[in-house]
């Protein structure tokens, strides 16, 4: 999937035929925030793009909250020490990090659930 990025914020580009145009929406975002944008070009895409982020943020400012962002892929999970101690043990028998090993777990069981 192609992608545009701005301000920590990633949308999607997609096309429509039908319409003749270019289109994307802001992604991984909560259920109750949404932002589209859309043009003729890519510079017209892109254009519309930083701008509904823009306006976003302005939004967020004048109402007092926090203006959400688009999930980077990092996460801090806090584990007890046995399961980290098994997690290290696990991954180490499959010759790879702790890491890689919560990564294609995670990745199986949302895969899975699906």
């Amino acid at each position: 999937m192609n992608t545009l990025e701005y301000k920590g914020y990633i949308g999607s580009v997609e096309v429509s035929e039908n319409d003749n145009c270019l289109y994307g929406q802001v992604i991984d975002l909560p259920n109750d925030t949404k932002i589209t944008y859309e043009g003729a070009t890519v510079a017209e895409l892109r254009k519309d793009f930083t701008g509904a982020i823009d306006d976003y943020i302005s939004y967020c400012k004048e109402a007092g909250i926090t203006p959400h962002k688009s999930y980077k892929g990092a996460l801090n999970v806090r584990i007890s020490p046995e399961t980290h101690s098994r997690i290290a043990l696990l991954a180490s028998r499959e010759g790879i990090s702790i890491n890689a090993f919560i990564k294609k777990s995670l990745e199986e069981k949302v895969a899975s659930m699906l």
